[in-house]
């Protein structure tokens, strides 16, 4: 199992998709890293060389921001946003969606389970009132 970038790339794999598993790369970009380490991309994990994967792991942490310094880096961004006050920072810090989605009738993934507000409880008492005297009536 070759380990790049601080992750472990799955055996059966094509190098150009087992690449994927590492957060930041994509198709494109693994499709350039393979190109610069002169590798085909119909090779299997497992068959990679020591050599080969040790091209790889020298072309990503040379060249590109993968895993943790990304995300830490990705993170900095949002919070220098909250700090300076920035609308998008607002949205971020209230979890909505930043890029002007609509959010009355969308935006589940951001806000959560639906909750009812307010409606439930007045419904209730008012079924209460209703059928109480329609008993007494009898």
């Amino acid at each position: 199992m070759a380990r790049i970038a601080g992750v472990d790339l799955p055996k059966n794999k094509r190098i150009d998709i087992g690449l994927r598993y590492i957060y930041g790369i994509g198709p494109t970009l693994a499709k350039r890293i393979i190109e610069e380490a002169n590798i085909r991309p119909e090779v299997r994990v497992k068959d990679l060389s020591e050599s080969d994967v040790n091209k790889i792991n020298t072309i990503i942490t040379n060249n590109y921001k993968v895993e943790g310094e990304l995300r830490r880096e990705l993170q900095q961004n949002v919070r220098r946003l909250i700090e300076i006050g920035a609308y998008r920072g607002m949205r971020h810090r209230r979890n909505l969606p930043c890029r002007g989605q609509r959010t009355k009738t969308n935006a589940r993934v951001r806000r959560g389970k639906r909750r009812t507000v307010g409606a439930v409880r007045v419904r209730a008492e008012v079924k209460k009132r209703t059928v109480a005297p329609a008993t007494e009536k009898k």
